[in-house]
């Protein structure tokens, strides 16, 4: 297994970031190469599946992905509850969990913890060099989180 965790101080409402966030479809416009669509009737609460397809044609693969556990954050004042999302991922090329945290923070602010458990097929490459998937997950997804807060500072 390869794990990795990425932290940002967003500063956007965390119902906002959660919103953008949670809105799967436009995950790919902030992780490069990616495409998600929605697979179930409903695309939010326990039960709501997407897969993100990533790569290049013929050159990518599947990630499906099923949520767990969907509690919003009950607010955007500091003592609100954070939200907290997470994900099991079933797919042929990649299988674990992921969870995500927004947090509010004073002055309208928010607080982001993405969390990703994972191996990745074959399995030689996570047992061989999961610093590495580590290392690669950490850099895409703090990548993707900077752009997702660009979009959500604009908008809030």
């Amino acid at each position: 297994m390869a794990s990795f965790t990425v932290t940002l101080d967003v500063r956007a409402p965390a119902t906002r970031v959660w919103t953008t966030l949670v809105d799967w479809p436009r995950h790919g416009d902030w992780a490069p190469l990616t495409t998600v669509r929605v697979t179930s009737p409903r695309p939010d609460g326990v039960g709501a599946s997407f897969v993100a397809r990533s790569g290049i044609g013929p050159l990518g693969f599947d990630d499906p992905m099923s949520v767990t556990h969907w509690q919003p954050p009950g607010g955007d004042e500091p003592g609100d509850t954070a939200g907290r999302c997470e994900i099991d991922k079933h797919g042929h090329a990649i299988r674990g969990i992921a969870w995500f945290e927004v947090s509010p923070r004073p002055g309208g602010h928010s607080h982001v913890v993405w969390f990703e458990d994972v191996t990745v097929r074959p399995h030689r490459l996570t047992r061989l060099a999961p610093a590495v998937v580590s290392t690669i997950g950490r850099i895409g997804f703090a990548r993707a989180l900077r752009a997702m807060a660009r979009e959500a500072s604009r908008h809030s």
